[in-house]
């Protein structure tokens, strides 16, 4: 029996999905969750309520910190993208991004959602 096209893809894709490791979900602003994962050895980081991806594939460093190039904020026009870093320590996630071939740099401390 042949399977269709759709339904090869989808066997394929569904048997090579790594899992996700769950790191928590931080406060944005004190209200607003956010979860941190990592999938395929990447960092993403994405707004619960409406599913906006703020980190989009970020890599571990040597220090144990993650940094990328696809550091989103959802007060901005959806085409920005930052360099970013993103460390976690003591209950709370740090998000640093730059702009400006980094000298213009803004940083944000979100606490563990308890």
């Amino acid at each position: 029996m042949k399977l269709p096209i759709p339904a090869v893809l989808a066997v394929a894709v569904l048997g090579t999905s790594a899992q996700a490791t769950d790191l928590g979900t931080y406060l944005r602003d004190d209200v607003e969750p956010v979860t941190a994962y990592i999938e395929d050895g990447l960092l993403f980081c994405t707004i619960v309520s409406d599913g906006f991806e703020l980190c989009n594939g970020m890599v571990e460093q040597a220090d144990g910190s993650w940094q990328g190039d696809k550091l989103k904020n959802p007060d901005m026009p959806g085409f920005m993208k930052f360099s970013g870093t993103i460390t976690f320590e003591e209950g709370q996630m740090t998000l640093e991004g730059c702009t400006m071939g980094g000298k213009v740099c803004k940083s944000k401390t979100w606490p563990l959602q308890p």
